[in-house]
């Protein structure tokens, strides 16, 4: 009962902490075609600068954001919560694998139907001009096997193939996708899994010669899930909050976010970018994952609540984060080779 209390706290005293540095991390979703393109011409203030006039802030809400993160890490350090959550979080483990093959599946099956890949931002069209037909019956189909568990490594294969058209089409921008990238090269180093189509027939899809390079992938499959998905998280940071900041910026004065957040609009976005880099930051190295995750999810969600942004936008990153939740640490992530308790990973 005392662990819960306290981790029902902690839980808060993060949500407390982060509610005033939120912004969404892909600020195109959210703000009108014109102002995207006045935004990405102009130049865009260092979000720094903000730093001058609001100092006492910034030292005010670092200070406990090292308070809430030092809380973290000595959860983590000296476990006195594994005991009871030991079973619990073991019993997630299972559903790690699906989780990341259904969040996979629908979404490609999200992008058929609505024309758009990744994101409004990345119309079907703009893409692949007549072929677009083909291309959003193509994305369903492979969704549907993915969501069915048959022929799953090539249904990943090709959507990588996808992955990798949007990439010349939209140049760098679309590393701040490298979260699906992550959940399709987990695909095909894990196949269906379990509760999918082709573990129940006991069927084979797989050609000899792909046999040593799943072979090869198949130990690094949670850490390019995860490097995935933080690195995702770090480059939108990056974009939207920092190159162009003035995407960010623009998010915080049309939805007026300074009347629930009483800052420097500049320094809402500031506050956004360190946070949001810092968590990507920790999800790529490997550091209290567990929590990492929690809070991802939590911030995905504030932008839902504060603007206007279609609902399925972040179903990878939703589904991504579950998995790395009930998953936890893999043998590659920093915090779980450093804390490794006679040869068992640590929980939180």
């Amino acid at each position: 009962m005392r662990a819960r209390v306290s981790l029902s706290l902690l839980i808060l005293l993060i949500c407390a902490v982060l509610l005033p540095l939120y912004a969404s991390a892909h600020e195109v979703y959210v703000l009108p075609q014109e102002t995207i393109a006045e935004a990405l011409a102009a130049d865009s203030p260092n979000p720094f600068t903000a730093y001058h006039g609001n100092e006492r802030s910034f030292y005010f809400w670092g200070l406990v954001s090292f308070v809430v993160l030092s809380t973290i890490l000595f959860v983590s350090v000296f476990g006195f919560m594994e005991e009871r959550s030991a079973s619990l979080l073991r019993f997630l483990k299972q559903f790690a694998h699906p989780l990341v093959r259904f969040s996979a599946g629908i979404t490609l099956v999200v992008f058929g139907m609505y024309g758009a890949l990744f994101g409004p931002e990345l119309q079907l069209n703009e893409i692949y001009g007549s072929a677009t037909l083909l291309v959003r019956i193509l994305l369903i189909a492979l969704g549907v096997v993915m969501l069915l568990g048959i022929y799953t490594r090539t249904a990943a294969f090709l959507a990588i193939l996808v992955y990798v058209s949007a990439y010349f089409f939209s140049d760098w921008y679309a590393l701040t996708y490298t979260s699906y990238l992550g959940a399709y090269l987990f695909l095909i180093a894990l196949g269906g899994g379990p509760w999918s189509l082709n573990l129940r027939m006991k069927a084979r899809y797989m050609p000899d010669t792909l046999q040593s390079v799943v072979e090869t992938l198949r130990p690094i499959a949670y850490p390019m899930l995860r490097v995935g998905f933080g690195l995702a998280i770090m480059l939108a940071a990056i974009y939207a909050k920092f190159w162009h900041s003035e995407l960010a910026h623009q998010v915080v004065i049309q939805y007026d976010l300074t009347r629930f957040f009483p800052f420097d609009p500049m320094f809402v976005v500031l506050g956004a970018f360190i946070i949001e880099f810092l968590a990507g930051l920790m999800m790529f190295l490997g550091v209290a994952v567990r929590w990492t995750a929690l809070f991802l999810a939590f911030w995905l969600t504030m932008g839902h609540i504060f603007t206007v942004e279609a609902w399925w936008v972040h179903l990878i990153l939703y589904g991504v984060a579950l998995a790395i939740f009930c998953h936890g640490y893999d043998r590659w992530s920093l915090e779980g080779r450093l804390l490794r308790r006679n040869g068992r990973e640590p929980l939180f």
